[in-house]
């Protein structure tokens, strides 16, 4: 029963849309020209990155979800419909003929990320509006929309969608970036990482002092609650009504990259489903604790998650 209400949800995601590339190669010796090793690249490989990597996860999680974004109108803009497509995501993307499709190369050897290489640019400002337009035109079709933010511009009108989506009464939750939260004002949930927060409220000495400090911010932005991904420390959740703290997963961790987006979908989902803020967050949890210890952008799936109904 579980899995067929899991199919009627549906999830928008927009925000940055990355296409995560790898070459995997053989690492035998050190270059002459300058002390760096060689890389013979022996095969690669492409991967929904991003907003595009939360649409993945979500859809792993078996709901529905769409993704709006911006690419370029390029190869990698290419893959990443074909990928979208292969992977079951509902894509609304425009396509920017003014900008290249934001691609990160990651170098692998010997199971190890040697080097990695960002392409980008920002989008342009016409691309941007019809994204807002064509935002709120979509808003009634879905139950949770989620906003992924990698500071990249494909989000500079966040408040604008963060208000049409609470106004038409959707739970919102935002993977936030930057030194300026004010932004998020009125979301459902903020996703942020430790760094992400000691931007917004400095340092904390101490538990008591990050609860006072986070708990005045989520009552200075209106948002319901803050989840505080801290890696090896777990997550801690502030709501109206007090803190959650749920402890990391003891497992071997390969590779964080993607880890975030795991955890907001997760969240996504488990919201869309009818759980609590404090249910979603511990299933939430054990996603991240699944997917760090995969290599690359990965997912999770539902009999991993909840290998007690999987038959």
């Amino acid at each position: 029963m579980q899995n067929m209400d899991a199919k009627m949800k549906r999830i928008l995601v927009a925000g940055d849309v990355m296409l995560d590339r790898y070459w995997f190669g053989e690492v035998n010796r050190i270059s002459p020209e300058a002390p760096v090793p060689i890389v013979r690249v022996e095969k690669s490989e492409e991967r929904l990155g991003g907003a595009a990597n939360v649409a993945r996860n979500a859809v792993a999680l078996g709901v529905q979800a769409a993704l709006m974004g911006v690419i370029g109108d390029d190869d990698a803009g290419n893959s990443m419909e074909r990928l979208l497509k292969t992977s079951g995501i509902e894509a609304y993307l425009s396509r920017d003929q003014q900008i290249s499709t934001i691609i990160k190369l990651r170098v692998i050897g010997r199971q190890q990320q040697l080097l990695r290489i960002d392409f980008e640019e920002r989008p342009t400002e016409h691309v941007l509006r019809d994204k807002l337009n064509r935002f709120n035109s979509l808003l009634t079709g879905y139950d949770v929309v989620v906003l992924s933010d990698y500071a990249k511009g494909s989000l500079v009108n966040v408040s604008a969608m963060i208000a049409a989506a609470k106004a038409a009464g959707k739970i919102v939750l935002v993977d936030p970036k930057g030194s300026d939260f004010k932004r998020y004002a009125g979301a459902s949930l903020l996703t942020p990482n430790k760094s992400e927060l000691k931007q917004i409220i400095g340092d904390w000495p101490n538990e008591e002092e990050l609860t006072a400090r986070a708990q005045q911010l989520r009552a200075e932005l209106h948002i319901d609650a803050l989840l505080l991904t801290r890696s090896e420390e777990g997550m801690t959740l502030f709501t109206a009504d007090g803190v959650t703290h749920v402890p990391a997963m003891a497992r071997e961790v390969f590779d964080v990259s993607g880890a975030g987006d795991t955890v907001i979908a997760t969240m996504a989902v488990m919201l869309a489903q009818g759980k609590s803020m404090q249910e979603a967050v511990v299933i939430a949890n054990r996603a991240g604790g699944i997917v760090v210890g995969k290599l690359g952008t990965a997912t999770v799936t539902r009999e991993e998650l909840f290998p007690e109904s999987a038959h």
